[in-house]
């Protein structure tokens, strides 16, 4: 599977400190030998990311993504469930 990053991923995740960096990284490697580890929390979403999926990097914090393809998934959004959902 091929992952490709938004622009506005890539500035989120510039902001993150190096801990949680380093555990999307670990999350991301996980991600890629299966998608749908329990660990991961993988679920789709509603609006106003209707479309898109969610999985967990810690207890707070998500990482969005869509399929743009069967083989080819792109990262919009990452932080912690307030910053990204608002609640």
């Amino acid at each position: 599977m091929i992952i490709r990053l938004h622009r506005k991923f890539e500035k989120q995740f510039a902001r993150l400190p190096n801990k949680l960096r380093d555990q999307f990284k670990k999350r991301r490697d996980i991600f890629l030998a299966n998608p749908y580890d329990p660990i991961l929390n993988n679920h789709l979403l509603h609006e106003p990311y209707a479309g898109c999926r969610s999985i967990n990097i810690t207890g707070d914090y998500r990482a969005i993504y869509f399929h743009e393809n069967p083989n080819m998934v792109r990262f919009i959004a990452v932080g912690t469930h307030h910053e990204i959902f608002g609640t």
